[in-house]
């Protein structure tokens, strides 16, 4: 028996023997045809892109009638490639001047995009590669006439290196169990696909299509990223009770979504998503959200050769408020630096980028940018309850600034013959600079939200992604729960909302500590929404309150820790 780690996408187990899949497209030797044969190879490069373009035109409708448009909206990519005259031409091309058949061709093709795409690590990047080479696996399955995927005839476990979006909507859930896969990330594609047709999967494993064979038995367990190889007896039933567990608990969802959002004693509570795409806007309605307390931009920016327009900002952001309808959404201004740059903008490499030209200074430094995508979320906020908020805010001079920005964005719409509603804005108070003016911030805004994430590695001076310092990444410090208090006393006095969007919200036992110190809103990704709001809604504040007083007696993290749950345990 042996364990392996990846990302858990879906919270499911799948238990069931294995089917290693290795997907053999780029294999298939090049052949050389005559000049006799040219035209017959392009006919038949034509009759597949048209049957290709049938049939992810087909998958696309059946994955909107199972899962919703957001999702499937991710097809228009594939149905754009097939049918605009490049790919088509460029292949024709190949098969004229080299005299290659369509396989080689197409081949070559592939190996030309995946080299240009290669020079970035982008998820994004590699979304779109990985979405090439499935449409031209597609058009080759279809020139061979061979299955793209695997036809099963009894219950199986998929391992691949990879997986396509067409081959995951494909599987026939009759017999596919589960998947796993050697690369992905939370973000990918195939994790957005996964959890939209709520399938147990573990993605970006490293290794296991070497770790595995076929036939052997398999635990998936999505919750946790963890897969377990040929597990013994009592380990398989410890997961068939963990499966019935999850069950009862998505049954538990269907009637939390249904209760108020606040404590036994009354003390409502927002229970916010945080999201990145729009297709997330399923999941927060599936698990019951209050609104969107972050909505990220960033994607609209990253992996692009031009900047987004004002229109094409404004759409995207007007589709988000029509989805949402009356809910709040907290939209942050553009956030780039760090580990998201824009490909020439950004500037040379930094020593210390997270720490360095990001968030509200790179948009000061850079009003064109600014003002643009403020000008579409104001045009935007027409449609919706919008709010803006600005990001990594260590002065009261950004947040002037920022504001004035704004105000001149609304004369240039009024200018323009554009119509926008007035906005709350808000700040992210994620350095420990922000919390101690978090007094004067308060009479300059509308709203506080705690990044706690980046609050803890300021304060802490600790990278939470570096394994040799995790120990240090304590979000029950002393110190930086003083911090979260200090910011939220100081926006009671001032009569403004404050949440906080990190991790800490996720947590339940930490959850219940933010609601007893007085915050207002909890923002998580949406499947922890139902964990929480069931925490919280069989809670009294007055004991919360209690509690988060007391907290203070302890000195480190561990023994806040300890305390937290043995208050909340009822011992």
């Amino acid at each position: 028996m042996k364990k392996l780690k990846g990302i858990g996408v879906y919270s499911d187990i799948a238990i069931g023997k294995c089917s290693v899949w290795k997907n053999s497209f780029l294999l298939y030797p090049e052949y050389k045809i005559s000049k006799k044969d040219v035209n017959g190879e392009i006919n038949r490069l034509d009759e597949a892109i048209k049957k290709t373009i049938d049939e992810i035109t087909i998958l696309k409708e059946n994955l909107k009638e199972s899962a919703g448009e957001e999702y499937a909206d991710i097809f228009n990519f594939h149905i754009s490639l097939l049918q605009d005259e490049n790919l088509r031409n460029e292949t024709a091309k190949i098969i004229k001047n080299e005299k290659l058949n369509v396989e080689s061709s197409l081949k070559k093709i592939v190996l030309k995009i995946g080299k240009i795409f290669g020079k970035e690590e982008n998820d994004f990047l590699k979304d779109r590669r990985r979405d090439i080479l499935d449409v031209v696996e597609r058009i080759v399955s279809n020139l061979r006439k061979t299955p793209v995927t695997k036809v099963f005839k009894e219950e199986e476990i998929i391992v691949a290196h990879d997986l396509s979006t067409t081959q995951i909507v494909s599987l026939n859930r009759k017999f596919v169990k589960g998947f796993i896969t050697d690369i992905g990330s939370e973000t990918s594609h195939i994790a957005i696909i996964a959890r939209a047709l709520e399938i147990p999967s573990v993605i970006g494993v490293g290794n296991a299509t070497e770790e595995v064979q076929n036939g052997d038995n398999l635990i998936i367990d999505g919750e946790e990223g963890i897969v377990i190889v040929n597990p013994v007896g009592s380990v398989i039933n410890k997961y068939k009770r963990k499966k019935e567990e999850l069950k009862k608990r998505k049954r538990r969802i269907y009637f939390l979504k249904k209760l108020p959002s606040r404590t036994n004693d009354g003390r409502y509570i927002k229970f916010l998503a945080n999201i990145e795409f729009p297709e997330e806007i399923v999941s927060a309605e599936k698990n019951g959200y209050d609104g969107i307390g972050l909505y990220r931009t960033e994607y609209l920016y990253i992996n692009r050769k031009n900047l987004p327009t004002e229109e094409e900002q404004f759409l995207a952001y007007k589709n988000i408020a029509e989805k949402v309808g009356k809910k709040p959404i907290i939209i942050r201004t553009i956030d780039i630096g760090g580990d998201k740059l824009i490909p020439n903008i950004s500037g040379k490499k930094e020593l210390n980028p997270f720490l360095g030209w990001r968030g509200i200074r790179f948009c000061l430094d850079r009003k064109d940018i600014f003002k643009s995508q403020i000008k579409a979320i104001l045009r935007a906020s027409v449609y919706g309850n919008i709010k803006i908020m600005f990001p990594m805010i260590a002065t009261l001079e950004e947040v002037r600034e920022g504001k004035k920005i704004v105000n001149e964005a609304k004369e240039n719409l009024k200018k323009e013959k554009k119509e926008y509603k007035d906005v709350e804005l808000g700040v992210m108070i994620e350095i420990p600079s922000a919390v101690f003016i978090s007094d004067k911030l308060a009479k300059e805004v509308d709203f506080f939200s705690i990044g706690s994430n980046d609050l803890i590695q300021f304060t802490l001076a600790v990278d939470r992604l570096n394994e040799k310092i995790t120990n240090l990444y304590q979000p029950c410090h002393p110190s930086v729960l003083k911090m979260i208090k200090i910011t939220i006393d100081n926006a009671k006095k001032n009569g403004i909302s404050v949440g906080i969007c990190g991790e800490m919200a996720s947590i339940p036992e930490i959850a219940c500590l933010l609601v007893g110190m007085g915050i207002d809103e909890l923002s998580m990704a949406p499947f922890l929404i139902p964990t929480i709001k069931e925490v919280i809604i069989n809670s009294k504040y007055e004991k919360l309150k209690k509690i988060s007083e007391e907290v203070f007696k302890f000195d480190t993290n561990d023994k806040i820790v300890e305390f937290l749950k043995k208050k909340l345990k009822g011992d």
